[in-house]
C-alpha cells in the first residue's frame, strides 16, 4: 500500500508542474500545497522522525490542514517557458495536451509506466503571477490495485531570493 501511495503522490506532483511553468509564474521562492485524499494511505511519520529525515538532507513536506506543504524555487527560465517541460516522472506519468488560456490551464496527465497505468486531468487558474489553484482527477491502477485519486493544489509566491531552496530540476534524482 505504501509503494501505492507514493506512486499516487509522484503522479499529483505531475499535475502541479504543470502550473509552474505555464508562463505566468514570478520567479522566486514559492509555497506549494497539495491536498490529496491519497494521504490518509501514507504512514504517518513522528516529528523527530521527520527531523531525522531533514537532518539527511531529504526535503521532508510538512503537512498543515490536512495538505503537504513544501517550498519550491521557480527559476528565471521555469518562469518564462510557454507549457510545462514534458518529462516522464518515476511513475511513468507525464503531462500531454496542455493548453492555456488567459488566466487558465489544463493538462492531461497520462500514466503508463510499470507500476501505474491511467488518466488524469488537471485544470487550474492563476491570479496574477503570485498564486494559483489546481484541481486534478486521475483514474487507473497503482501496483495492480485500484486508485481513483482527487487532489486540490495551491501556490503563492513568497520571495525573489529562493535562499537555499533548489530549483525544482535540481531537486530530481540523476539518472
Amino acid at each position: 500500500m505504501r509503494k501505492t501511495a507514493v506512486s499516487i503522490l509522484i503522479c499529483c506532483a505531475a499535475s502541479v508542474q504543470g502550473a509552474w511553468a505555464t508562463g505566468q509564474m514570478r520567479p522566486g521562492l514559492w509555497e506549494m500545497s497539495m491536498k490529496s485524499d491519497a494521504f490518509k494511505a501514507i504512514p504517518k511519520m513522528s516529528p523527530q522522525q521527520m527531523e531525522q529525515m531533514r537532518k539527511m538532507g531529504v526535503n521532508v513536506p510538512k503537512m498543515e490542514d490536512g495538505a503537504m506543504v513544501t517550498k519550491v524555487c521557480i527559476t528565471k527560465e521555469m518562469a518564462a517557458r510557454d507549457q510545462p517541460p514534458i518529462e516522464r516522472n518515476e511513475a511513468g506519468c507525464q503531462p500531454r495536451n496542455f493548453q492555456r488560456s488567459g488566466n487558465t490551464y489544463s493538462s492531461d496527465i497520462v500514466c503508463d509506466g510499470a507500476g501505474m497505468k491511467g488518466m488524469g486531468k488537471v485544470n487550474g487558474s492563476f491570479a496574477g503571477d503570485t498564486s494559483f489553484t489546481s484541481v486534478y482527477d486521475f483514474k487507473g491502477t497503482a501496483y495492480g490495485q485500484p486508485v481513483t485519486q482527487h487532489s486540490e493544489n495551491s501556490g503563492k509566491w513568497l520571495a525573489a531570493d529562493c535562499g537555499s531552496v533548489k530549483p525544482v530540476a535540481e531537486m530530481k534524482p540523476a539518472k
